[in-house]
């Protein structure tokens, strides 16, 4: 009797293909990890638009003494916020590939204002006409100023503090048929120091 034939075992499955590697790690900044970025876009993200944007520099004010801000404070430009050390130069004996640049003190320009020729009752005409056409018969009487710059709704964003300011200059600008302007004056105040108070 013949032996049967046993059956064969059956094929192995097939092996998977093999994997490709992962790509290496993008490099990261040093001292800034995922979790903190993450953190800061997220913070990005909250912020609001006028504390990211710098303001704009058409809306400000300016009160002088302790009076609010009125229509006297309206100008048509402000410019003279800008503080700056002097130095004095000193050479070093014996080496003329350098020299010393030392501070002295804090210098200011003047604060000029300019706006329409205001009226008669104007405080600060008041004050101008005291001071400069007075004939220094009367003491002059120094002010501390208050420059805004203001947001969308009027509140204030930035605050700078002008202290013992004093006008020196009161200039009205020439007269002229061809033009059709407004008539301007200039005021220039000089003052002792300037602070940006937030």
């Amino acid at each position: 009797m013949a032996t049967a034939i046993p059956p064969a075992p059956p094929l192995p499955p097939p092996k998977a293909p093999p994997r490709p590697a992962p790509p290496p790690p993008a490099p990261v900044a040093v001292g800034l990890n995922p979790p903190s970025l993450q953190a800061a876009k997220a913070k990005l993200r909250v912020t609001k638009p006028l504390e990211f944007y710098p303001p704009p520099a058409f809306h400000f004010a300016v009160s002088f003494g302790t009076q609010p801000k009125d229509a006297d404070g309206a100008f048509r430009e402000v410019s003279g916020i800008g503080p700056e050390v002097e130095t004095e130069t000193v050479n070093e004996g014996g080496l003329n590939g350098f020299a010393h640049v030392l501070p002295k003190s804090i210098k200011h320009p003047r604060l000029v204002l300019k706006r329409g020729i205001a009226v008669s009752d104007s405080r600060l005409v008041q004050w101008c006409q005291a001071v400069l056409d007075g004939g220094f018969v009367k003491p002059i009487f120094p002010k501390l100023v208050h420059v805004f710059l203001l947001d969308h709704g009027g509140d204030p964003l930035r605050c700078w503090s002008i202290e013992n300011a004093w006008p020196v200059k009161w200039e009205i600008d020439g007269f002229q048929s061809t033009r059709n302007e407004v008539a301007m004056e200039k005021i220039e105040l000089a003052y002792a120091r300037s602070n940006r108070i937030y």
